[in-house]
């Protein structure tokens, strides 16, 4: 909550057929509240949907398909209250558009697309030092694939009127790991500087391509001010790591919107809860079962929480020690989130029930 009452959280969302994301929370979460996402091809065998370039960049195309999505959806889970929400909200939007590739295709980076996956980046295209030194992030934001991204929202406003939706933008490590590589872990030792210039570039892009969508969503109607950076990579470098190159990036970003994020996967954030306290606008944090969620509860009383929980435990774990896991997760972190990300194609529709039912019952308890 910020200091005039307003709600600054954020709670887990994931859009059909897309990856992780966040919304903002309205104060109705239940106290352990599922979330449930599935991989494309999950999509593709029952929907025969083709997640190919047209997918991300023809909106008509993507409605259609994200309708018949969400029927399957809610054929398969009735009493689901995820896909429940009015349809627009679900097929009228931008959300899963390039995966988690919207910025590195940004920079220039060529993407790869799958009929079954979601895209990823073409191997070999790393930035070298002096086009690092060259970059400008207006330029960037004024070139060709911005333009084309934009002209998607606005196609979407002039059909139904309001975009919903938000992009995968990733976080500033995550990004310069994409785009530097492994070399990105050797710049922050040995140079520095360099380092910093790309991290400073790709702040300036998140926020100024965020600022270019979420305005023009605004004005179609949508009340979007938010931002959850991905800081999946985190674990790759220590706190103090972080805290003395990354840090303030994260701050910028978090000053830039009404409400602010961070999700870490489902590492073990418990040795970075401390720097990431001096984050301001806290309003979620999600991490990895293994970490010290009681701490992480104390450190972060007024942001929502989630955990993660591993797709191979959602799928196949034993049913008794999932039974164990939320009910720790209840008692130590709750009121939160449960993270049901990634759940394999083939999953049986009665373990997915199962585990819904599972987190309502537990939530209840108290």
């Amino acid at each position: 909550m910020s200091q005039d009452g307003a709600d600054t959280r954020l709670r887990s969302w994931i859009p059909i057929a897309a990856a992780a994301r966040r919304e903002a929370a309205d104060g109705s979460e239940a106290r352990l509240r599922p979330v449930f996402g599935f991989e494309p091809r999950w999509y593709h065998v029952r929907c025969g949907v083709d997640f190919t370039e047209r997918w991300h960049t023809d909106p008509e195309y993507r409605r259609q398909t994200l309708v018949a999505m969400r029927g399957e959806l809610r054929r398969a889970f009735p009493r689901f209250e995820q896909w429940g929400r009015p349809e627009a909200q679900d097929t009228e939007t931008i959300a899963g558009c390039y995966g988690v590739c919207v910025i590195p295709a940004l920079f220039g980076i060529p993407l790869r697309y799958y009929a079954d996956r979601w895209p990823d980046l073409e191997p070999g295209h790393h930035l070298s030092e002096d086009c690092i030194e060259r970059l400008d992030a207006r330029q960037l934001l004024a070139g060709p694939f911005v333009e084309k991204l934009l002209a998607q929202v606005d196609a979407i406003a002039a059909r139904c009127g309001t975009v919903y939706g938000d992009l995968n933008w990733q976080g500033v490590l995550n990004l310069g790991f994409h785009l530097r590589g492994q070399q990105i872990f050797l710049d922050m030792a040995d140079r520095p500087e360099l380092a910093e210039r790309l991290f400073t570039t790709i702040t300036d892009v998140i926020i100024g391509l965020a600022h270019m969508a979420q305005e023009r969503q605004r004005r179609s109607g949508f009340p979007i001010d938010y931002m959850c950076v991905s800081n999946c990579a985190v674990n790759m470098v220590s706190p103090a790591v972080y805290g003395r190159m990354l840090l303030a990036q994260d701050a910028r970003i978090a000053d830039s919107f009404a409400r602010f994020g961070v999700h870490t996967c489902n590492w073990n954030v418990t040795p970075y809860l401390d720097v990431l306290r001096r984050l301001p606008k806290m309003g979620y944090l999600d991490m990895g079962i293994e970490s010290d969620m009681v701490r992480a509860r104390d450190v972060f009383p007024e942001a929502r929480r989630a955990v993660l929980y591993t797709p191979g435990k959602a799928a196949a774990g034993d049913p008794e020690m999932v039974r164990a896991d939320f009910e720790r997760i209840a008692r130590d972190l709750a009121p939160c989130d449960v993270v049901l990300a990634d759940l394999p194609w083939d999953i049986p529709d009665e373990r997915v029930r199962w585990l819904e039912a599972l987190a309502r019952e537990t939530g209840a308890q108290r």
